[in-house]
């Protein structure tokens, strides 16, 4: 199993998402990245990472956040943690 630490910034989700959609919007964003950095097909995003984006409610995003990404070449699957 590999594993890797990348750094998400979500100001493009910013600029061109409208304030109440903002939230889910990094959320996909979030998945699209960790799909194409780990080329993986099948992605499970923590619950911790989706509480730290949503925490200020869907209007006020994080600007980044750094994630750990757990990758498992065999099964093609990746998980998504929080950088402790």
């Amino acid at each position: 199993m590999e594993e890797r630490i990348y750094t998400v910034s979500f100001q493009r989700v910013k600029e061109k998402a409208p304030r109440t959609k903002r939230a889910a919007k990094a959320m996909r964003y979030l998945k699209a990245f960790v799909k194409k950095h780990a080329k993986v097909d099948e992605i499970k995003i923590n619950n911790d990472v989706n509480e730290k984006i949503w925490e200020n409610g869907m209007k006020n995003i994080p600007n980044k956040i750094r994630i750990k990404v757990s990758i498992d070449r065999d099964k093609n699957f990746a998980e998504v943690s929080l950088v402790e």
